[in-house]
């Protein structure tokens, strides 16, 4: 029986799947676009693997860094992490990361996706948009009227 087994063991050992995982984190971290490709299963693996790592890098401290080097195994990766990602996620309350489908590898049909870190998406960066009307804002503005409208009667009393 297979209860409280949700984990994803991606058909390896134990120490391969670590290893695996602790490599594509340090790719994820140290690319150029802080983005992978890679199958779909592999990055759902990753995106719970490196996501604590991420939250743990926002906490500065040596024992951060030495738990993050325990995981990752790559001085220059937890570097990276420790500096241009955790001051970009500094103010996010949790995920870091986001993996789009790509389709179908053509020689084995294994779906493939891509894994990011969100905020170094310059495409999907969030722009300022024009507050949306809504039946809610014309009952507001209809509130705001009508101290507006009070507020010019009471500075001519006052006047007088």
């Amino acid at each position: 029986m297979r209860h409280n087994k949700k984990f994803n063991h991606l058909g390896r050992t134990a120490s391969h799947r670590n290893a695996m995982l602790a490599n594509m984190a340090a790719s994820l971290i140290l690319s150029e676009h802080k983005r992978i490709t890679t199958t779909l299963a592999k990055a759902k693996a990753l995106k719970k693997y490196v996501e604590p790592l991420i939250t743990r890098s926002k906490n500065d401290t040596t024992t951060s860094r030495r738990v993050v080097f325990r995981y990752l195994q790559n001085k220059y990766a937890v570097k990276a992490l420790f500096g241009e990602v955790a001051e970009k996620v500094a103010n996010r309350p949790g995920g870091y990361t986001r993996v789009i489908k790509l389709g179908t590898r053509q020689g084995d049909a294994a779906e493939i996706a891509f894994i990011e870190l969100v905020d170094f998406d310059e495409n999907m960066a969030k722009t300022p948009k024009a507050a949306k009307k809504t039946r809610r804002s014309r009952k507001a503005t209809k509130a705001e009227e009508a101290p507006a409208t009070e507020a010019p009667a009471t500075e001519e009393a006052a006047a007088e």
